[in-house]
């Protein structure tokens, strides 16, 4: 137990009679002070030392087993401090240095290319899908990475040598790189020239805020490109789930005057709804705006909104999170620290996957009114939300987690929620997925709903809902006692609809929704395990029933570090169809349209060792093996 108020110790002496050593002591017992220890002192020989094998060596004997660090003392355990930090950035600079080695080693004659240097201008997409894989992450993360290597050596030398000097960590170089990228080589050279000296020894705010001053002090304009070209090329709605389990929704480097105006609004709309009186007194202020935010997106109207007498989630007393109209508080924004940027942080946690791909932006325009349209008048959006839904959860047997695209896990009562908002909409699908060892799919059956026959409810979610269920469930539910839960535990019901149903398939099921609308589905196999080629295509393009089971086997590209939803991502030949391969399950998968053009250029197979696992070889004879999608059930 360490210091404690009134004892008669502080921080910086020994507690009497604590047994504890102060700064300076070493400790009388415990395992051998090691001879290297005290060289992290002060101004101690490994204290001053530069980054390198023979520091990792003592660095590794001072620190001992499980790093416990026996009898050194305070000054030596900031010495030692310093100096992981240091080979942390050593490292860093290390991994870069590779990737520079496999893009000299890539040179391909690429369109206008040169040399800066002896690196190359560029680099083939097949490397960054090598690199992707070998460091398992996406791979626009591993583009990434390669641009910050060839930069740190091509454009910004002086801090590629800080960072494998230790003086700074890889989010603060990355930092550097970012605030200079709009400038031209010979002006991020000046700039560099003015920050480098400095840079040692800030924090990341520190080296942020001088190399954005110093890029505008070598050219003035470069500070309104940068804004331009976010605006142009990395304007995004982001959908993300937060780590409380909620969703996020994020418009990030969007025009500055359109974006004030859409808050004013937003605010405007918060005001309306605490002025009306109607909601309790003790409702946070953001609770109005979270309110308003949705309903000017979803197009519910103020008067819509004011008459139903509810907001969008049950509100609490307690003081408010300090944003008030006037834009972000104090608390907002990236922290000052070195994970403001992190390997595979934002930039593939950010959304359902990396690869360029569609939109997910709904259709343009609106009602001039500001209410949702009627369900019967309106048109079925875009895009639906994906969402996966343990049928257990909804019939009351288990308390099972769900999934939702771009969301991540949804607790149980959420998915109950979400199912009960989804099949309020007429525009809904409605799917069931059997599921066996391990989660993966080997049944599934569709029950779509038909337009305009239910209206659109106030809460209503259009979406693609996928009901998993195992095997072993539906085997109960199609036993004497039916599986069912509790009398009244549930609105919803999945019955076994008499003994027919697909051949070698699960049967065919009524499933029950909550207004009382019965649905039939029919479960037939899905090809994951072998294949039956009950619906191959005699031509290149695969039949509707083909495409979607083989979407719903993979659930995402089959790339195996690509998160590119199956539904967004090309029906792709293993073997390709002008070289005798089938237009089937078992040589099919869903490919990102990138990691297709990969997987045609030299050097790249896929093969398929049985219908859902889809073995990648790359152009250096290394394999990765992606299998199918696992759904919790």
């Amino acid at each position: 137990m360490g210091w404690q108020p009134g004892s008669g110790g502080t921080s910086d002496q020994p507690v009497p009679g604590s047994g504890l050593p102060g700064p300076g002591t070493p400790s009388p017992a415990g395992p051998a002070h090691d001879p290297r220890t005290p060289g992290f002192a002060k101004d101690g020989k490994w204290d001053a030392s530069r980054p390198s094998a023979a520091l990792a060596v003592a660095l590794e004997a001072s620190s001992g087993v499980q790093w416990r660090c026996p009898g050194a003392t305070r000054d030596e355990l900031l010495g030692m401090l310093r100096q992981w930090q240091a080979l942390e950035s050593w490292a860093a600079a290390g991994k870069l240095g590779l990737l520079r080695a496999l893009i000299r080693d890539d040179d391909q004659p690429l369109p206008g290319g040169g040399y800066h240097g002896n690196l190359p201008d560029g680099w083939t997409r097949s490397l960054t899908h090598e690199v992707a894989l070998a460091l398992s992450m996406p791979a626009v993360s591993a583009e990434q990475q390669m641009w910050l290597a060839w930069n740190l050596q091509a454009v910004l030398p002086g801090t590629g040598d800080l960072l494998a000097a230790g003086e700074l960590t890889l989010a603060k170089a990355r930092a550097v790189d970012k605030a200079l990228g709009q400038l031209t080589d010979q002006d991020a050279a000046r700039a560099e020239a003015i920050i480098a000296p400095d840079l040692p020894g800030k924090t990341y705010g520190q080296v942020e805020k001088l190399a954005v001053q110093a890029a505008i002090t070598v050219d003035p304009e470069s500070a309104t490109r940068r804004r331009e070209d976010a605006e142009q090329h990395r304007c995004r709605v982001q959908l993300f789930r937060e780590d409380s389990g909620a969703a996020a929704l994020s418009g990030r480097d969007m025009p500055t005057d359109q974006t004030l105006a859409a808050h004013a609004n937003v605010s405007a709309r918060a005001q309306q709804y605490k002025d009306s009186g109607v909601f309790d007194d003790d409702t946070r202020m953001d609770q109005f705006r979270v309110t308003a935010y949705l309903d000017l997106i979803n197009e519910i109207s103020a008067e819509t909104r004011i008459a139903s007498r509810h907001l969008v989630s049950i509100a609490y007393a307690g003081e408010d999170s300090g944003q008030g109209d006037e834009g972000l508080s104090e608390h907002d924004g990236p922290k000052d620290g070195d994970d403001a940027d992190g390997d595979d942080g934002p930039s593939e946690n950010s959304g359902p996957g990396n690869d360029s791909g569609p939109d997910s932006g709904g259709p343009r325009g609106g009602h001039p009114s500001g209410g949702r349209p009627s369900g019967g008048a309106s048109s079925p959006p875009l895009r639906l939300a994906d969402l996966v839904i343990p049928l257990a959860t909804l019939l009351g047997l288990a308390e099972r987690p769900g999934d939702g695209h771009g969301l991540g896990p949804l607790d149980p009562t959420l998915c109950r929620d979400l199912a009960d908002a989804a099949v309020a909409s007429p525009h809904s699908r409605l799917c069931v997925t059997v599921t066996g060892p391990g989660g993966i799919a080997i049944g599934h059956g569709c029950a779509r709903q038909k337009a305009g026959t239910v209206p659109a409810a106030f809460a209503s979610l259009t979406a693609r809902v996928n009901l998993t269920i195992t095997a072993d469930r539906l085997a109960e539910l199609a036993g004497p006692r039916g599986g069912a839960g509790p009398p009244d535990s549930s609105p919803w019901a999945f019955a076994r609809a008499g003994n027919t149903g697909p051949p070698g398939g699960h049967g065919k099921w009524t499933l029950t929704l909550p207004d009382g609308r019965s649905l039939t589905v029919e479960l037939e196999p899905v090809p994951t395990l072998d294949c039956d080629h009950r619906h191959e295509s005699h031509a290149y393009q695969p039949n509707d029933r083909l495409r979607h089971l083989v979407q719903i086997r993979d659930g995402t590209c089959t790339f195996p570090v690509c998160s590119r939803h199956a539904r967004e991502s090309d029906f792709e030949h293993a073997v390709p169809y002008d070289k005798g391969g089938r237009t089937c399950g078992c040589n099919a998968g869903a490919r990102s349209r990138t990691c297709h053009q990969v997987k045609q250029s030299s050097g790249w197979t896929v093969t398929q060792t049985r219908p859902g696992w889809h073995q990648w070889e790359t152009p250096t004879g290394r394999s990765y093996v992606q299998g199918p999608k696992r759904y919790p059930a």
